[in-house]
């Protein structure tokens, strides 16, 4: 597995596939091939489908600069990735020379031909039973997995990570108006966290909860500085989780930090043997992965063994098997704040049940993984990033 540091990426909304990702092949592109007379970038697949709600090609085109581009949404091609490029540079005098370059889920890209995204394999193990059981063997948390592969140094990183989430979280409740892209959605955050008509105590948690997700989601939708966690698109769930367990149950940053390293350990696990893309598995691998994340960081916020915090991730991943991406108008706005929200609740209940019942589990994290895999390319093509199935469709 790779760095943490290739999971957690602070970069801008609304989409790290459909925007920081193909940003990422432009300035790949470029770097070989500069100083052509122009340039063309075809979209396919779902970067077809949902590129001009997400501004993957406003995106493209500044990654340019003032290079002549144009941008081609091809959206009859099919493609052997839902989000393909074609990265094409013209010379009077000279074949085009070509590039083909895939966007596969949160920020990261990949090379036609070739067979590893960049940065280097950090960890020596690939499966979660094979950290777990090393773990056990030698006395360690998770976290301290990470830094005994990763250094003392991604402790630091973690700390750059959290301040970034934190400063969404602030950000976000503060600000007001319409988000932009048509649909005319309120923001909503700031409403959330000023209610003062909550009935029970778990009904304010829910509510501070889901008003610390909307606030990061809102952000996201404009544009805003946000953390990969795993995507943008579910960038706001493990803040949520994480803000409320600082400034509702007074949990310090440097044990937050300790917690975003299992939450990303468990997010490596997911994206190395399955898929953190919408676009190739739908929304489980989103905002499924992302509750796992957070589950999982809480379990060790709460000081929960190896065998429980194994299984609030499992259960955050499992009960979001078969969850369909299909945004509307291709904008990273509905469903997608609300159940960044829903999901930052589930998280808590997940780490609920598992500190009562992980005795009892039958099933691994691994098996879900696989189970969620199998799932997310089985599910039609409609309910995968393409805005052409589910609410996307119905929505009128």
């Amino acid at each position: 597995m790779k760095s943490l540091r290739q999971l957690y990426k602070i970069g801008v909304g609304p989409s790290s596939s459909h925007t920081m990702g193909p940003v990422k092949a432009a300035e790949r592109f470029l770097a070989q091939y500069d100083g052509y007379d122009s340039y063309t970038v075809t979209l396919y697949g779902s970067l077809a489908m949902t590129g001009e709600g997400h501004g993957t090609g406003r995106a493209i085109i500044k990654a340019f600069g003032d290079r002549k581009i144009s941008v081609v949404f091809d959206k009859t091609t099919k493609c052997v990735h839902p989000n393909t490029m074609d990265f094409t540079a013209f010379k009077e005098g000279a074949e085009p020379v070509k590039m083909q370059i895939f966007s596969i889920g949160g920020g990261e890209i990949l090379v036609a031909g070739e067979t590893h995204v960049e940065g280097k394999e950090v960890y020596s193990h690939k499966t979660f039973e094979e950290i777990k059981k090393y773990c056990v063997q030698n006395n360690l948390r998770f976290w301290q997995y990470v830094t005994e592969f990763e250094g003392e140094d991604i402790l630091k990183f973690a700390k750059e990570i959290w301040k970034t989430m934190q400063a969404s979280v602030r950000e976000g409740l503060q600000a007001e108006g319409i988000l932009p892209g048509g649909l005319n959605v309120e923001r909503r955050a700031k409403q959330l966290f000023s209610a003062k008509n909550d009935l029970t105590r778990h009904i304010r948690r829910d509510r501070i909860v889901a008003a610390y997700a909307f606030a990061v989601g809102e952000q996201n939708a404009t544009g805003g500085t946000v953390v990969t966690a795993p995507t943008c698109g579910a960038s706001g769930l493990v803040p949520a989780v994480f803000y409320y367990a600082k400034e509702q149950q007074g949990y310090s940053d440097g044990d937050i930090c300790k917690a975003l390293l299992t939450a990303g350990l468990i997010g490596n696990v997911i994206k190395t043997n399955a898929s953190i893309s919408g676009a190739e598995c739908g929304c489980q691998a989103e905002i499924g992965a992302a509750c796992s994340m957070a589950a999982a960081g809480l379990a060790e916020l709460y000081g929960l063994n190896l065998d429980e915090i194994e299984y609030s991730a499992e259960v955050a991943l499992e009960h979001h098997l078969g969850l369909t991406c299909d945004p509307v108008c291709g904008l990273v706005q509905i469903p997608c704040i609300e159940r960044n929200a829903v999901g930052a609740m589930r998280a808590i209940n997940a780490v609920s049940l598992a500190n009562f019942l992980a005795v009892s589990r039958k099933i691994s994290f691994d098996t879900v993984v696989r189970a969620m895999y199998e799932t997310g390319r089985d599910i039609s093509e409609g309910y995968r990033e393409t805005s052409t199935g589910g609410l996307a469709k119905l929505y009128k």
